[in-house]
């Protein structure tokens, strides 16, 4: 099986799939087709907008499914047309029933956004941020009717910079996931893609995250709250009220700086940055987004306002 090419199934919605799509595409097997979720209005025009998967598909000249109903023997029958030795998942969007997942002979690879058993679930990168994790990765595993609870395949990890956000990981682990899975279908040529067993002692969920999930507690560490920020950036986003306004916070640093204030209150605010009192040690962050006004710096936002020590940060 050493010069096998397979013919692949494409699973895939957002950004974090292009890279695995492209990849393929790049490679030396055949995607015969991509699944994909069917296009949604976007922006204040709410305009049809197809997902990124689609428009990379379609310049490749690979059909594209866009169901809107997975469970159905309609769209299982469409799927074998393409007489597939496996399908390959990258953030699809929805949990597969067993009658796909038994579909292809070398059944379904799904590239997970974290090193498992860790971060089980729909937002695995931004987790890997909210708890401070030093290291964090891909795995390419092989799929079963739980979440996220299959054998594995192959691990990819990187270390997690101190000022990187979901954001930042997420395109890092887009890139990873598609590197590790061209390497995966190559020792799966050789047969050398043992499954390994998940310890399911080990594992933590990573739930879908909510608009509530990023009001600020001040009483927490400097350090959680760091974490926080960067893990809600560039969605939910980290929030807090100073008056009745909603201030949201992006480019955070665990300062050096001690106070006595009360956790939530400003203990300086200058060109450098604005420094919070939290209920250990003092955070700062250089920019904000004020309610009704664009993300900008703490400098630039101090040429036409005040944030003076002693105002206190609230949760509401």
């Amino acid at each position: 099986m050493a010069d096998k090419q397979f013919r692949i199934i494409f699973m895939g919605t957002p950004d974090f799939s292009v890279p695995a799509l492209q990849a393929l595409i790049d490679g030396p097997d055949h995607v015969t087709a991509v699944v994909t979720q069917p296009d949604r209005p976007k922006g204040r025009g709410k305009k049809l907008t197809p997902p990124p998967v689609k428009v990379l598909a379609e310049s490749a000249g690979i059909p594209v499914i866009q169901p809107t109903k997975i469970k159905t023997e309609e769209f299982a029958a469409q799927l074998r047309s393409y007489n597939p030795d496996l399908i390959i998942v990258a953030a699809y969007g929805r949990i597969l029933p067993s009658s796909i997942l038994d579909l292809p002979p070398m059944g379904c690879i799904n590239i997970h956004g974290s090193l498992l058993p860790r971060h089980r679930g729909a937002a695995p990168i931004q987790w890997a941020i909210l708890a401070g994790d030093k290291e964090a990765g891909v795995t390419i595993m092989q799929m079963d009717v739980g979440m996220d609870t299959g054998d594995m395949l192959l691990p990819a990890s990187i270390p997690v910079q101190e000022d990187d956000t979901a954001g930042s990981l997420f395109t890092k682990l887009s890139e990873l996931g598609g590197k590790a899975l061209l390497q995966a279908l190559d020792l799966l040529r050789q047969d050398k893609l043992p499954p390994v067993k998940q310890d399911h002692s080990l594992a933590t969920e990573a739930p879908p995250l909510k608009k509530e999930d990023g009001c600020i507690d001040w009483k927490k560490s400097a350090e959680e709250i760091h974490c926080l920020i960067r893990g809600m950036d560039p969605w939910p986003t980290a929030y807090s009220f100073l008056d009745g306004k909603r201030f949201r916070f992006f480019s955070p640093t665990v300062s050096t700086r001690e106070t006595d204030l009360l956790p939530g209150a400003i203990v300086q605010a200058d060109r450098d940055g604005l420094s919070i009192a939290t209920g250990n040690g003092v955070l700062s962050v250089s920019e904000i987004q004020p309610e009704g006004k664009k993300r900008m710096s703490v400098e630039a936002y101090l040429c036409g306002q005040k944030l003076t020590p002693g105002q206190q940060f609230n949760a509401a």
